[in-house]
């Protein structure tokens, strides 16, 4: 994975109209993907007879207007250019038909036992079927068999208009086509019995059949197979009595057929003794062949069709296990943070626990900024109620906007300026680090305000030596838009929720860049801060992990940040976060097969970033896709139920993680759409980030639009609360 430098801010040509010109390209594959997975979807459901499927059967009629004849005739009816006539099979000849086929199961069984004994039989597919199992239509076709039409989609043709049974003929056609090549001039209605079974409801539909141009064939022999009365009940109803001819009504599909091949392995070789030939249906009525070779335009459209239906099925198969994975991820995450957040807070709420001895002396507080004139001097200000003794930085990483300017205006004592030209964040931290004073550095960025207690609780965890960062609870300032709530629950759910877990597990994965501190000596250790990578934070905090120093979470530590207002900024953030750790994670792979502290990071934090992080949200879509395919195509209840229980999971955990964070509930109105919403947007940008990172492609630094909208710390930890009090802030040199 290649690594890429990047800046605060991308130059005049990344944040003019052509970036937004870009963005619909930028977007075109992931959205195609995802469009073109639904509507693979789409195509199996409509295949597999799960949206058209109609199982009403008509009941008898009266027999009025069918023509005595037909009535009294044979089961092949042919009503082609305006004829009423019938056939029957010859004396001695056997036509064995299956219908609802082809089966992947029984079919190949039946085709056995059929050229094992020498015989031909009917075969009348269906177009799901045929479009599903296109090899058996043709080994069929190639074994000598017919093939005739059962319709697509299997519905009792009575109850539908003309338009509905040239469609079903038609696609019907077009699965055989796609199979095997030809066309075929042979049909049987589902749900037909014998010609005298005939009456005014299915009579008319016969003769439209005949007018466009195919020969009805029912039967004069049922076996009742379906009905799995035993093989010897199947072979004494198939058998004609007194040597006469007959159709015979058998099955290749639709449920457990093993007593139809049983009963066919016997059937045949005692009626051939018998002299019975089993003939294809034109052989026995001595007509022109019922298959006729597809050519052309019309071939490539069948080929095509079967072509798309086979890759659905392995499109949607693939799916099904995506859909399996996501669902042990979500639930094994769920699960995990639940339990280990409750330990989590039984460990901070434990009597008399404590990192070590309490941490009193001064720490240095780093503050990055670029072009944060709306933000920097509520920054700073809020530093400056700290109730914890520091010295702060602001590192002016060659800002355009003044904001060096305002924060030198200030006048504050124990603030510092220093000024760089622009060379992106890590080396502006790495220069704050430089100028620093004390042992324990805080980092923060430009547009994030501290409580009072902020910077006290984030370095006691210090008074351990082994601790070398420390993780504080970044939250959301602006959260009265509904993008602010949806950014507040993924925050206070899904970070904090996380960084209590990744604590107890010891593998915190990422020290915010909103809030966090480390000891000096252990930055120096791994080299400070890297741009090697989009997420220096991420990149940091692994290397200190794989050094053997602890990284820990205090949850009291709190900060409150500007996050994105719309969703153009909200998925540029998301980009850079998600391409940034995909290149720490490839950065630190080596982990995996260490031994030691990077050994133990690389075996348990690596994975879990990894599927936390990067395969669960890529994989999240399926689920809202799933309830899609569900609802349209069935069963509708299970999957909802399915879906509002995967739910009410993320509510159980967002509800807990509000609870420990002291946070009011009221933003969970909108976890519903937050949850369907963010899964698209985190797969739009996980894909995208995949496709920048494989094909080696440029990602900048795009700078974040500000607003300045948050003030304060709310809340009454908050300089208008009891807490507040000024900062013991320490007077610091000239700026530089």
């Amino acid at each position: 994975m290649a690594n890429r430098t990047r800046r605060h801010g991308a130059g005049s040509g990344a944040r003019g109209g052509s970036r937004r010109r870009r963005l619909p390209l930028r977007l075109l594959l992931p959205v195609s993907v995802l469009v073109a997975l639904v509507a693979m979807l789409m195509l199996r459901g409509y295949v597999h007879s799960e949206i058209l499927a109609d199982h009403r059967i008509r009941p008898p009629a009266p027999t009025g207007t069918v023509p005595q004849k037909i009535l009294d005739g044979g089961p092949v009816i042919d009503t082609r250019a305006g004829r009423t006539e019938t056939m029957s099979v010859p004396d001695h000849h056997l036509v064995l038909t299956f219908d609802d086929g082809p089966d992947p199961t029984w079919t190949p069984r039946v085709l056995d036992v059929l050229k094992e004994h020498d015989a031909h039989a009917v075969f009348f597919v269906t177009g799901t079927m045929a479009s599903r199992y296109p090899d058996l239509v043709r080994r069929m076709v190639d074994e000598g068999h017919e093939v005739g039409l059962h319709t697509f989609n299997h519905p009792d043709l009575s109850y539908q208009s003309t338009s509905r049974i040239d469609r079903e003929l038609a696609q019907n056609q077009l699965a055989l086509t796609g199979a095997a090549g030809i066309r075929t001039s042979l049909f049987r209605p589902p749900y037909s019995s014998f010609a005298d079974a005939m009456d005014d409801a299915s009579w008319p539909v016969t003769r439209y059949i005949g007018s466009r141009g195919y020969l009805t064939v029912v039967n004069n022999t049922d076996s009742e197979d379906w009905k799995k009365p035993g093989v010897d009940e199947i072979i004494r109803r198939a058998t004609p009595q007194g040597g006469k001819g007959a159709i015979v009504l058998m099955h290749d599909s639709g449920g457990d057929r093993h007593q139809t091949v049983q009963a066919l392995d016997r059937f045949l070789p005692d009626l051939q003794k018998q002299g019975y030939a089993f003939d294809n249906l034109t052989e026995a009525l001595d007509l022109p062949s019922a298959h006729t070779p597809v050519t052309g335009t019309d071939l490539w459209t069948g080929k095509a069709w079967t072509f798309l239906v086979q890759a659905s099925e392995k499109v949607t198969d693939v799916l099904v296990v995506g859909l399996a994975v996501i669902g042990f991820l979500v639930i094994g995450r769920f699960g995990l943070m639940l339990l280990l957040s409750a330990v989590h807070a039984r460990r901070v709420r434990r009597t008399g626990f404590a990192w070590g001895p309490p941490v009193t002396e001064p720490v240095s507080v780093l503050v990055p900024a670029y072009n944060e004139a709306k933000c920097i001097e509520n920054t700073v200000r809020s530093l400056m109620t700290s109730d914890h003794p520091i010295e702060i930085l602001v590192i002016d990483d060659g800002s355009t906007d003044g904001t060096a300017r305002i924060v030198e205006a200030m006048g504050l004592p124990g603030v510092r300026v220093i000024r760089q030209l622009n060379a992106g964040k890590p080396a502006a931290l790495n220069r704050g680090l430089a100028n620093a004073r004390y042992d324990i550095v805080v980092m923060m960025d430009g547009d994030t305000v501290f409580e009072p207690s902020t910077v006290r609780e984030l370095v006691q965890p210090f008074g351990d030596p082994r601790v070398g960062a420390v993780a504080g609870n970044a939250k959301v300032g602006n959260k009265d838009t509904l993008i602010g709530a949806w950014q507040h629950i993924e925050y206070v759910m899904g970070f904090n929720l996380d960084r209590r877990m990744y604590d107890v597990l010891g593998c915190m994965p990422t020290i915010p860049g909103a809030v966090g501190a480390f000891r000096r000596s252990a930055l120096e250790r791994v080299g400070g801060m890297s741009d090697d990578t989009l997420a220096e934070d991420t990149d940091v905090t692994m290397a200190l992990h794989r050094d053997g120093w602890k990284v820990v979470y205090a949850e009291n530590a709190r900060a409150w940040t500007e996050a994105p207002e719309s969703v153009q900024q909200l998925w540029s953030q998301r980009y850079r976060w998600s391409y940034g750790t995909m290149q720490a994670i490839w950065k630190h792979r080596r982990a995996l097969v260490e031994r030691g502290p990077s050994g133990r990071f690389g075996r348990v934090g690596l994975p879990f970033v990894s599927l936390f992080m990067v395969v669960a949200p890529l994989l999240a879509p399926l689920i809202d896709i799933f309830l899609l395919y569900g609802i349209v195509f069935g069963p509708a209840g299970k999957t909802i139920t399915a879906w509002f229980g995967v739910l009410a999971l993320q509510a159980v955990c967002a509800a807990y993680a509000f609870r420990l964070d002291r946070e009011h509930t009221s933003h969970l109105i909108s976890l519903p759409l937050q949850q369907i919403l963010y899964r698209q947007l985190m797969y739009v940008v996980l894909l995208q980030s995949w496709i920048t990172a494989l094909t080696g492609g440029r990602l900048r630094w795009q700078k974040l639009r500000r607003h300045g909208g948050v003030s304060a710390p709310p809340g009454p930890s908050g300089p208008s609360g009891p807490s507040a009090r000024p900062a013991p802030a320490l007077h610091g040199g000239p700026a530089r």
